[in-house]
């Protein structure tokens, strides 16, 4: 039995895990690399060939989790893909723009190549269509929350709320093993048992008491774990409530009339973030103005949220039935196609724009950076993680010049970052989420999360429970005996 590591190590994108016993592969995971100093990981072929892999189990679908899911079915991949069920209908929307943001990051590869009279780094094709999309879409199989699902002869699978978005699942996986005897029993905690073996994979554990999206489940233990550890070395910022810090933010931003720049995930951190103004507006702390969700997805996804309303936490569901739906706003408009785009670009009054990729790697952020980074007028906001290596990290390091579409710009927009809206628990909610194990793991495996903050993490792990902790490289393979 072996555990392969194929993604996320020592980084934060990219996540992808293969697990082997009895000359069997199942896959965890399928993410895309979006760090600029991994990306051209994205080009090679899948490290276990594609046709080997019986199923794949997937977590969630942020596009560093699922984004090379169509080029692995291109590579010839045709077992289930197993998720949740929101998770399968956000599928469509999310991997179909992921194939439209590629094709159009191509096309204009292309032309300003050409004017410039050289070729990019990389392949000026896309990694895939909408046709390798819809192939893949064919083989998705929801299933639902709690309840075991037989995977594969001798492998069960269990979908727990993990927290993160709207259908995010940590994976408990239990697995009969020949090859000798093991701790765990499928139909308990890890305990006495013959020939099984059980894991958890954490895939992206949430905060507690966040709006929308219910907690995360706390389970009772593995013997085997793999644990992200995007924020294992700190803690978030709990000195003021964010939609205080998001109120002073666009206050201030207007009041220089100028805009409010965010780069964000489509799923969830969207929607909260429209939740929180649509909220501060109807309190009058902050003036009603126009806030652009340039994201062609955004009205297919915010209509997911309302058929999983069983997925959302308490106070969301009581919003709703009161007829204050956390997901309108008098003043939001949506952008879908390109010219949309354009005219959002243009638009020349105080406004927030809210626009994807939540990283900048890609997407029409982008082009709304290269209108707005040099006046100081307006406002960059981060709302969630930036990835070494990437666009956004180098503007909230305050780097004095980024390069935006091949051309430099001097950042003279006010940079400004509220860690608390992170879709990730914080190294005190991964601590006790461990802390709910009724026994010890043979070991944990810490992944994505950057080098400095997997380290810390071990370190507290090790001191705090005397676990044994590692942190993979980069497909390393760990034997599991």
């Amino acid at each position: 039995m072996r555990l392969h590591f194929l993604g996320a190590n020592r980084q934060v994108t990219g996540s992808r895990y293969c697990l082997e016993w009895d000359g069997r592969q199942v896959m965890i995971d399928c993410g895309l690399f979006q760090e600029r100093e991994y990306v051209a990981r994205n080009w090679n072929r899948c490290p276990i060939p594609a046709k080997n892999v019986r199923a794949l189990l997937l977590t969630h679908i942020h596009i560093d989790h699922s984004g090379l899911i169509p080029k692995l079915v291109a590579e010839g991949f045709r077992g289930p893909i197993f998720c949740t069920r929101p998770t399968a209908a956000l599928a469509r929307i999310m991997l179909l723009d992921s194939a439209r943001i590629q094709m159009e990051d191509v096309q204009y590869k292309r032309k300003r190549h050409r004017r410039e009279g050289r070729r990019g780094a990389h392949p000026e094709v896309p990694l895939y269509t909408d046709t390798d999309v819809e192939d893949a879409l064919r083989l998705f199989e929801p299933v639902a929350y709690d309840d075991p699902l037989e995977v594969d002869r001798g492998m069960r699978v269990t979908f727990f709320d993990a927290g993160h978005i709207l259908g995010s699942a940590l994976l408990r996986i239990d697995v009969e093993h020949r090859g000798g005897v093991g701790t765990g029993d499928a139909n308990g905690p890890a305990g006495d048992g013959a020939g099984m073996r059980r894991f958890l994979f954490s895939g992206d554990l949430g905060q507690w008491d966040k709006p929308l999206i219910r907690d995360p489940t706390l389970v009772d233990g593995a013997d085997y774990v793999v644990l992200e550890s995007t924020y294992g070395d700190r803690m978030h910022e709990t000195e003021r409530p964010v939609d205080e810090q998001l109120a002073e933010v666009v206050a201030q931003t207007v009041a220089r009339g100028g805009k409010v720049v965010v780069p964000v995930f489509a799923v969830e951190r969207a929607q909260e973030l429209v939740y929180l103004i649509s909220g501060l507006a109807h309190d009058r702390k902050i003036p009603e103005l126009p806030v652009f969700l340039d994201s062609p997805m955004a009205a297919d996804v915010t209509e997911i949220f309302r058929r999983f309303s069983e997925c959302l936490d308490e106070e969301t569901l009581a919003r709703i039935e009161a007829d204050r739906s956390p997901f309108h706003y008098s003043g939001l408009r949506f952008a879908r196609t390109v010219e949309e785009s354009k005219q959002v670009n243009a638009f020349d009054e105080p406004c927030v724009i809210l626009s994807t990729s939540g990283m900048c790697t890609e997407g029409r952020i982008k082009h709304h950076l290269r209108r707005t980074i040099e006046d100081s007028r307006n406002t960059i906001l981060f709302v969630g993680f930036q990835g070494r290596g990437t666009l956004g990290r180098r503007i909230v390091d305050r780097e004095p010049e980024v390069r935006i579409h091949g051309r430099a710009f001097r950042v003279r927009a006010d940079v400004r970052q509220i860690s608390g809206f992170s879709a990730h628990a914080d190294q005190g909610g991964l601590l006790r989420w461990l802390g709910a194990f009724r026994r010890p793991p043979h070991r944990v495996f810490l992944t994505h999360g950057e080098e400095s903050a997997s380290k810390g993490l071990a370190d507290v792990i090790r001191e705090r429970f005397g676990w044994p902790t590692s942190i993979p490289t980069y497909q390393e393979v760990f034997p599991l005996q």
